[in-house]
C-alpha cells in the first residue's frame, strides 16, 4: 500500500485545516453537484427563448438575467458547468492514462527511456491551441476535437511527472527485494511501482484539471469548441462579448465561473501539494 492512501486520514486533515483550501474544495464539489443535477435545478429549458425577455438584467423572474435570444442565465450556466466539466475531466482522464502509462514504461524499462521521453519532448513543443486548430481544420470545430486536443498537451506533462516519480520509488530498496523473488515486471508495476507514485499525480492532476478547463474554454470561446446553441462556459461568454456594453452580465457570469473553478483547483492542489510533502508538515 503507498505512503499516500496509508496517510490519507491526516492527509485530509491538514487539508482542511487550511481554510482557503477548505472553500475550494466545497466550492468545487458544489460546482460538480450543480452540473450532476442541472437537468432538475434548471428553472427553464436552458435552449428556450423569450424574445420578449431579451438581455433582461439580473432579478426579478430570472435570478441570472437573460442572454441575446432571451434564455435564461441560470439554465444555461448549470447545463454549461456540465459541458465544461465533462471536457476536462474527459481530457485530463484520457490524457492522464496514456501520459502515466508512458512514464511508468520509461522509467522501467529504460532502454525505451531515450527514445519514449524524446517523443514527449516534441508533443511538449506544440501548444494545445496549436493542436485544437488542425483537429478543427481536420474534423471541423466540436468538443470532440477539444478533448482530443487537451488530452495530447497532458500525455507529455504527465509523462514527464510520472517517470520522475518512478524513478525516485525504482531506487528504493523493497523494489530491489520484490525483484530478488522474482516477480515480474506488469506485477511489480501494479503492486509497487504505480501506487507510490499516486501522491505527486494526484497533486498534478488537481492543478492540471484547472489549466484543462481554462485551455478548453479559450479553444471555445475562440470557436473551435462548442458550437451554438450549446450551453458551454467558454461559448457562452465568446457568445457575450457582442452585448459587453449593453448586457455585460452575459459575458461576466460565465467567465466568473470559469475562474472560480480554476482558482479552487489551483488553491486545493497547493494545499494537497503542502499536505503530501513530509517536509512540510507540522
Amino acid at each position: 500500500m503507498s505512503a499516500a492512501l496509508s496517510a490519507r486520514p491526516s492527509v485530509l486533515r491538514l487539508v482542511f485545516r487550511d481554510v482557503a483550501a477548505a472553500a475550494a474544495a466545497s466550492f468545487l464539489l458544489l460546482v460538480v453537484l450543480a452540473a450532476l443535477f442541472a437537468p432538475w435545478l434548471a428553472p427553464v429549458d436552458p435552449y428556450e427563448t423569450d424574445l420578449m425577455s431579451v438581455m433582461t438584467p439580473p432579478g426579478g423572474d430570472y435570478i441570472l438575467g437573460t442572454d441575446g435570444q432571451g434564455r435564461d442565465m441560470l439554465s444555461r450556466l448549470l447545463f454549461g458547468l456540465r459541458m465544461t466539466l465533462l471536457m476536462g475531466v474527459a481530457a485530463l482522464v484520457v490524457g492522464g492514462v496514456i501520459g502515466v502509462s508512458i512514464g511508468l514504461i520509461a522509467a522501467h524499462w529504460r532502454r525505451l527511456d531515450g527514445v519514449l521521453m524524446r517523443l514527449m519532448d516534441v508533443m511538449l513543443s506544440f501548444p494545445a491551441i496549436l493542436f485544437g486548430l488542425a483537429l478543427a481544420a481536420i474534423f471541423g470545430p466540436g468538443l470532440v476535437a477539444v478533448v482530443i486536443a487537451l488530452s495530447v498537451a497532458t500525455v507529455p506533462l504527465m509523462a514527464r511527472i510520472a517517470r520522475s516519480t518512478a524513478l525516485v520509488v525504482m531506487a528504493q530498496d523493497y523494489i530491489e527485494a520484490a525483484r530478488a523473488t522474482g516477480m515480474g515486471s506488469f506485477r511489480l508495476i501494479r503492486r509497487h511501482l504505480a501506487p507510490n507514485c499516486v501522491a505527486p499525480l494526484l497533486v498534478f492532476a488537481t492543478l492540471r484539471l484547472g489549466q484543462v478547463i481554462l485551455l478548453g474554454s479559450a479553444l471555445s470561446f475562440l470557436g473551435l469548441g462548442a458550437q451554438a446553441p450549446t450551453a458551454e462556459l467558454g461559448a457562452m461568454a465568446a457568445q457575450g462579448r457582442t452585448f459587453l456594453f449593453f448586457a455585460p452580465h452575459i459575458a461576466v457570469i460565465p467567465s466568473l465561473a470559469i475562474f472560480g473553478i480554476v482558482l479552487a483547483c489551483n488553491v486545493l492542489g497547493d494545499a494537497l501539494r503542502d499536505a503530501l510533502d513530509p517536509k512540510l508538515r507540522p
